[in-house]
């Protein structure tokens, strides 16, 4: 049995190959991301504490203490200096700054500004040139921003972070950050503590650095410096400094790990189907040779074993090759990080664990998939030998699987339906597979009826043609629902993150223009505003209104301070009173907090200990989210709200012009202010919508690409199940030819045929997956309002016309197949 098993797996070689390209693909993938993740693993590693090279002890903030969380006293720093057997010990700071360029302007990205230690028994800067900032007005810039922009040690730079306008500095010192936690795209500026902590506008450190002296052992020195300190800090030692600083930096890249072993899990679950379903054609092709085979003596467990030994060597070859390929992903991919700067990359690193895992998960996912065809291949009887009932491999669903079907799909539509009014997330989720599973049990039925529906259409443009063509994708109907079923998976879900991602744009946008009705709008980046931007907007002729968005979380809602030349244009509708009369002293009061307290109009309410009067009884679009409902709201102009809470600020500013201004001299104006301002983004509605946007385009564009591969491997299933269908159909496609069928009409039929099948499973998964997203919007819209289902319909159609076009291109290679043997010698009896 095992001679003839080799045997046969030669002879049949051409028929497993878009099998094995299946597995290839699929191991590919895993042998890849594991790959690719363990040099990330590895860089990860090499960069961790890199900024601890000469820390022997630490203090940091106690995060379970009742004061600030984040930061350190300023006067801990003298304390801890002053303990027995401390050698050094400086501050550290990490916030957000900017540089103002040679040109005048911003340089562009997020700026990173520490407290950069000085003392050289703490330096674990890697110093290229100069010297570290030693005393205030002095700082140094990373190795790129200071090539890029020309700057030369000694000369003047300006720096500028939340406290306020950008500052002069001078140049002491080049440091080399790059590929580290502190090289994310933008410049890195080093400056002394206290300089740092205004800048910054700080009022404490992060933690404390501490270098002990030669011969003192950490923990004896930890344990000094914990009764310096006392509570509200903890003190680590190096080790664990070191243990939590591997910790951090490894868990990034275990989070990426994991949601691309994720999309993994969906390629290798569509190779499943893509298997099976090959395995079940093949065996089915053999059914009179395994009758054979239990004719002369074969038991089924012979015939079982022998089925599952070719699925392993098909699955180990295939695995191999897919590490191979897997390898060379991983390779490119780690290139193209390093090409782009991208801190989170690392050298190539191929391990035995991964090599072995991968030929392990693809030489199981192999035989795992030919379990059932191989068992249902030994239920061949002997006599099938004998009879041409051998050739008949047609079989459909049994009518237990049917029903059950049906009851699972309609119970997973019931659970999206129900998902919207119940806000339940575990509903949408449940709805999602209960609907997929329904499909994959009652698509014998689904399919095939609807590649009939369309075949109408088919028919009616190719006539008899496309008639042959549905007749042969409908005549096993659970073939051609495995195919359909492997392309519903692989386009539901990228038709479930293009509608998401359409709808939350959808979602940004409207919510922009409820709340935004300006010209331009001014952000702070990575934070709030720097102090006194707004004052220096405000201060130019050129601008109209100069209004920051600011709010505060209380017991009586949220209160947001608002200008009275926008309020109205935001207001959905008056309840009561007059918005008119919003202004000093006057408030306004959204519905839900007005009906809760009892408001109207002309009450005096009390606000944080101030009181106001009523003014209006509003509606407005949702403001905010998290523990305050968009309906508690109440609204005060600015100076009310710097009366109350005069210490808030906000991370966005609306601007217009003034009355006679055109929208170019008011831009003009406002990057005046700003080229003082590096930490601060100007820009227009418009470029506002697509700066929210843009992450959610990223996180679309990713997805995408990451579930193209599982598209991919269901395409692959087309072209195979076409394949063997025509090695099935030799002698009838040789008879179509022999009564006039040409060469274009079967290369048509077999396109047909192959189109019908991928456009139904298309089909199926956008409404999978456009279903599921549509209860989600709907979970979502009852828990917190401004969500709706918007509908992508051309690119969903774009997404159609794909799977069509792949679909005849996976055509051609069958239909070559059928073409290439003459008439005479395929009529012959295989």
């Amino acid at each position: 049995m095992l001679r003839l098993t080799l045997r046969s797996m030669r002879a049949d070689l051409a028929r497993m190959l878009m099998s094995t390209l299946a597995v290839v693909l699929g191991v590919a993938f895993i042998a890849g991301t594991l790959i690719f993740v363990d040099g990330m693993r590895a860089g990860a590693y090499d960069r961790a504490a890199t900024f601890d090279r000469h820390t022997d002890v630490g203090v940091y903030p106690d995060p379970d203490a009742d004061t600030d969380p984040d930061l350190i006293d300023t006067a801990l720093v003298e304390k801890v200096r002053a303990v027995e057997g401390v050698r050094a010990a400086a501050a550290e700071l990490v916030g957000t700054g900017g540089v103002v360029g040679a040109d005048g302007r911003p340089v562009l990205g997020f700026g990173v500004l520490v407290a950069v230690p000085a003392d050289p028994a703490l330096q674990s800067y890697d110093v290229l040139a100069g010297r570290l900032p030693e005393r205030a007005g002095e700082a140094v810039l990373d190795e790129r921003t200071v090539a890029d922009e020309g700057f030369a040690l000694g000369t003047e730079v300006r720096v500028g972070g939340a406290g306020g306008a950008a500052k002069p500095y001078t140049l002491v010192g080049v440091v080399d950050v790059a590929d580290t936690s502190r090289d994310i795209g933008g410049p890195f500026i080093g400056l002394f503590g206290p300089e740092a902590l205004a800048a910054t506008e700080q009022s404490g450190y992060h933690r404390i650095l501490v270098a002990a002296e030669p011969g003192v052992a950490d923990e004896a020195l930890a344990a000094r410096i914990a009764e310096v300190t006392g509570a509200g800090t903890t003190v680590h030692t190096r080790a664990e400094i070191l243990d939590a600083a591997v910790d951090d930096a490894v868990r990034d890249v275990n989070q990426f790990n994991m949601v691309l072993l994720v999309f993994t899990a969906v390629a290798v679950l569509v190779a499943a189907f893509v298997i099976a379903n090959t395995f079940t054609i093949v065996l089915a092709q053999r059914t009179r040779r395994t009758a054979l085979l239990r004719l002369v003596g074969a038991t089924r467990g012979q015939v079982f074993r022998a089925t599952l030994l070719e699925s392993a060597v098909l699955g180990l070859v295939a695995s191999a090759v897919g590490v191979l390929i897997g390898i060379g992903m991983a390779a490119a991919l780690s290139a193209l990080m390093n090409s782009l700067d991208v801190p989170l990359n690392g050298e190539l690193t191929v391990t035995a664990t991964t090599v072995l895992g991968s030929l392990v998960v693809g030489t199981a996912l192999t035989v795992g998939a030919a379990l059932v065809p191989a068992w249902q291949g030994t239920r061949v009887a002997p006599v099938a030998a004998l009879t041409d009932a051998a050739l008949q491999v047609t079989r459909t669903a049994g009518r237990l699987r049917l029903i059950f079907g049906g009851l699972v799909l309609a119970a997973g539509v019931a659970a999206l339906a129900a998902a919207g009014g119940t806000g339940q997330i575990a509903l949408v989720a449940l709805g999602g597979m209960l609907s997929f599973f329904g499909i994959v049990l009652f698509g014998p039925v689904l399919v095939p009826a609807l590649v009939r529906m369309f075949g109408v259409a088919a028919r009616r443009a190719f006539g008899i043609t496309a008639a042959l063509a549905v007749a042969n994708a409908v005549r096993n109907p659970r073939r051609v629902a495995a195919t359909a079923t492997a392309l519903v998976i692989g386009i539901g879900l990228v038709s479930s993150f293009v509608v998401g991602a359409h709808s939350t744009k959808a979602a940004i946008e409207r919510s922009v223009d409820a709340q935004i009705g300006v010209d331009f709008v001014v952000t702070g980046i990575g934070g709030d505003l720097p102090a006194g931007v707004v004052d220096a907007l405000a201060a130019r002729p050129e601008l109209g209104v100069v209004h920051e968005q600011r709010s505060r979380i209380v017991d009586e809602g949220r209160i947001r301070a608002a200008d009275p030349a926008l309020v109205e244009r935001q207001l959905e509708s008056v309840v009561a009173g007059q918005a008119g009369s919003f202004g000093a002293g006057r408030v306004l009061v959204h519905r839900e907090l007005a009906d809760e307290r009892g408001w109207s109009p002309g009450d005096r309410v009390d606000l944080h200990g101030h009181s106001f009067e009523v003014a209006a009884v509003v509606v407005g679009p949702d403001v905010g989210n998290g523990p305050v409902s968009p309906g508690r709201v109440v609204e005060l102009v600015a100076a009310d709200f710097t009366r109350l809470f005069p210490d808030e600020r906000g991370y966005l500013a609306e601007i217009e012009p003034a009355e006679g201004v055109s929208a170019a001299a008011a831009r003009e104006a406002i990057e005046s202010v700003l080229a003082d301002y590096p930490t601060v983004n100007l820009m227009d509605q418009a470029a506002y919508k697509r700066m929210l946007t843009s992450t959610v385009d990223m996180l679309l564009a990713f997805v995408v690409a990451l579930l193209g591969l599982a598209v991919v491997i269901a395409l692959v299933g087309v072209a195979n199940t076409l394949s063997l269908s025509v090695l099935e159909r030799t002698r009838e496609n040789a008879v179509l030819r022999a009564v006039g069928l040409t060469r274009g009409r079967m290369r048509a039929m077999l396109a047909v045929e192959a189109v019908l099948t991928a456009l139904v499973g298309a089909l199926l998964g956008v409404a999978l997956g456009t279903a599921v997203t549509g209860s989600a919007m709907a979970m979502l819209a009852s828990l917190s309002g401004g969500f709706i289902l918007a509908v992508p319909w051309g690119q969903l159609g774009g997404i159609l016309a794909v799977a069509v076009l792949a679909a005849l291109a996976a055509s051609v290679l069958p239909a070559r197949r059928a073409l290439r043997r003459p008439v005479v010698e395929a009529l012959a009896d295989l």
